[in-house]
C-alpha cells in the first residue's frame, strides 16, 4: 500500500485512530484530521492528531495531523484542497468523525433523551459523513478509489441499542452508503459502510474502567479496511453495511494480540 493517500476523519481516538494506524503500518499517507489537537482540546479523553499521526510514522507510514472541526465545511473544503494540491488525488477516504458520547449514552424512550444527542450524532456524525465525501468524491474519482464510513447495524434490533437519536445516524450512514455507492459506481469508485463490534475506545474505557470484560480493539475495523482496500473485486460490497466480524471471517484476518488492546 506504500503509495496509498487517505483521509481519517475523526482518527484522534478511537476507532478512527485505530484504522490509521492499521494503514501505517501498510506505509499509506495518512491525512488524520479532528478537532482533539495539542493546541485545541474539547475533552478530558486522551489522544490527540499529532499523537496519532506521530504513531502512525511509528508503524512506517506517513501521518499528516490536520486540525478540521468537521462541522465547519469551509476547513473541509480546505482539508481535500489541500489534498488535491499535494497529492492530486486520494485513495481512501475513511469517514468517521462523530461525537455520540459526548452526552452518557443510555437508552430509554425517545422523549427522556437530550435533542443535544442529534447535533453529535446527526450533524457531528452523519452530516459530517456526507461533507467529506462531498469535498472527497472529485479525489476519488480520480483514483477510483474506496469510501469507507464507520457506522453500525444490528439487524435483530427494533430500535438500535433503544435509542432513537443512535437509531437514527446509524441507519442514515447505512442508507447514505447506499445512495453513495450508487452515484460513485459509474466513475469506478466503491462506497460502503463499516459496522465494528462492541470496541474498547478510550471513550468506552473511561466509562466502564480497563477491566472491561471482551471488546476489540481500536486496530480490528483498520485491519477490516485494510482487507477491504486490498481486494481488486471490493465493488461487490458497494452499498452495503459490513459488520468487521464477518470481514473478518471473509478475508482471513484476526484482531490484534490482547497485549495491543490499547
Amino acid at each position: 500500500m506504500e503509495g496509498t493517500v487517505a483521509v481519517v476523519t475523526g482518527a484522534a481516538r478511537g476507532v478512527g485512530r485505530g484504522i490509521a494506524l492499521v494503514l501505517g503500518e501498510s506505509g499509506a499517507t495518512v491525512y488524520v484530521t479532528d478537532r482533539e489537537s495539542r493546541d485545541h482540546h474539547h475533552s478530558d479523553l486522551p489522544g490527540t492528531i499529532e499523537d496519532t499521526a506521530e504513531q502512525v510514522d511509528e508503524r512506517g507510514g506517513h501521518g499528516v495531523p490536520v486540525h478540521v472541526d468537521h462541522t465547519d465545511d469551509r476547513a473541509v473544503e480546505a482539508l481535500f484542497q489541500r489534498v488535491h494540491d499535494e497529492y492530486g488525488g486520494l485513495d481512501l477516504l475513511v469517514a468517521n468523525a462523530c461525537n455520540g458520547n459526548a452526552l452518557p449514552f443510555q437508552g430509554g424512550p425517545f422523549w427522556t433523551l437530550p435533542l443535544d444527542h442529534w447535533h453529535n450524532m446527526i450533524d457531528v456524525g452523519v452530516r459530517s459523513h456526507l461533507v467529506s465525501a462531498w469535498y472527497a468524491a472529485p479525489l476519488l474519482i480520480e483514483r477510483r478509489g474506496l469510501v469507507v464510513l464507520t457506522g453500525f447495524t444490528d439487524p435483530d434490533a427494533e430500535v438500535i441499542a433503544g435509542h432513537v437519536f443512535y437509531d437514527l445516524a446509524m441507519t442514515s450512514v447505512s442508507r447514505l452508503a447506499h445512495t453513495l455507492a450508487h452515484d460513485l459506481r459509474p466513475h469506478g469508485v466503491t462506497a460502503l459502510a463499516l459496522s465494528p463490534g462492541f470496541t474498547r475506545t478510550e471513550a468506552i474505557i473511561a466509562a466502564v474502567g480497563e477491566d472491561v470484560p471482551g471488546g476489540d480493539s481500536v486496530e480490528f475495523p483498520g485491519r477490516a479496511v485494510r482487507a477491504l482496500l486490498e481486494d481488486p473485486e471490493v465493488a461487490r460490497h458497494a452499498g452495503r453495511t459490513l459488520p468487521v466480524t464477518d470481514l473478518a471471517e471473509e478475508y482471513g484476518f484476526s484482531d490484534v494480540p490482547a497485549g495491543r488492546h490499547r
